[in-house]
């Protein structure tokens, strides 16, 4: 009898045709099958990501098929986002460790940090204090380094083992003289001192959402995703505890991905200024200090 898997190629068609049949949902880092078979498909065999040729009709170990055929099982049957099997996450031109520990990052905010919060910070050169809240991987604080090569960033989380993974992310960047890492509810554990800006994704999830989570999200710790009845219990927290934290010509970014309505419902007294991303112009929003 032939043997049904022998090139790249015919594990890549196999994984698309499993992934469609299982009606996977696709939220981190590609909104295909194809695009993710071919990442899960390369990544494990450790080859280029954005080469498929000339390694679609190359043959296969017998122990490369069946190790890909687990994890297209494990995808397909177990709906265990891809990162977790590959232990990796993209974003932007960045790539971070993750495991169950942590979300899988894919925050807006990572695609305006390049841009570093123009024109509200005026000088970002001169942004020498940074504070992230709900930090998870340590995605942000580290991209937020790079992006304000003068800063020393505190990143905070709740979650002992999300900090764990953080420091593993730090530590492969070499940014632990830069990063310091905190164990605090938000606010209440950080430096006594006062920040330039202050950037978070926290959770922010509905109510009525969590409760229509795919599989692939309900893998993830769901105390970084649910943010009570309207999704806002942390956004007021932070919003409301800003204004001490902040220095006068400070900045507040903040992440609420589908929850403009209760996002505007909840801070009715502020004028929030709403920034462009690839979600649109209401997945993101900016406060000036000089607002709260």
């Amino acid at each position: 009898m032939a043997v049904p898997f022998q090139t790249l190629r015919d594990l890549l068609r196999h994984a698309v045709t499993r992934f469609n049949t299982a009606q996977l949902y696709f939220g981190h880092g590609s909104d295909n099958a194809f695009d993710e078979a071919a990442y899960l498909l390369l990544h494990t065999l450790k080859l280029p990501l954005d080469q498929l040729e000339p390694f679609l009709d190359a043959r296969l170990t017998t122990d490369e098929i069946q190790t890909l055929l687990g994890l297209i099982e494990r995808r397909a049957n177990d709906r265990v986002p891809v990162a977790y099997l590959t232990n990796e996450a993209l974003l932007g031109s960045y790539r971070f460790y993750v495991d169950e520990r942590v979300i899988v990052p894919r925050s807006f905010i990572a695609e305006l940090i390049p841009e570093q919060f123009q024109p509200w910070i005026a000088e970002p050169d001169e942004v020498s204090h940074v504070l992230e809240l709900c930090t998870g991987s340590g995605c942000l604080a580290i991209m937020l380094a790079d992006a304000f090569p003068y800063a020393r960033i505190d990143a905070v989380d709740l979650s002992t083992d999300a900090l764990q993974v953080a420091e593993k992310n730090i530590t492969h960047y070499a940014l632990q003289d830069r990063v310091t890492l905190h164990h605090s509810d938000l606010f209440d554990q950080i430096p006594n001192k006062k920040y330039d800006l202050i950037v978070t994704n926290p959770p922010y999830v509905n109510s009525a959402s969590m409760n229509k989570l795919p599989p692939e999200y309900r893998a993830e710790p769901q105390m970084a995703l649910a943010g009570g009845e309207d999704g806002m219990d942390l956004v007021r927290r932070i919003v409301a505890g800003a204004k001490e934290r902040l220095t006068p010509h400070g900045v507040l970014v903040v992440e609420i991905g589908n929850e403009f309505v209760h996002a505007e419902a909840a801070l009715a007294d502020l004028e929030l200024t709403w920034l462009s991303t690839s979600a649109g112009d209401e997945a993101v929003f900016l406060v000036m200090a000089s607002q709260l």
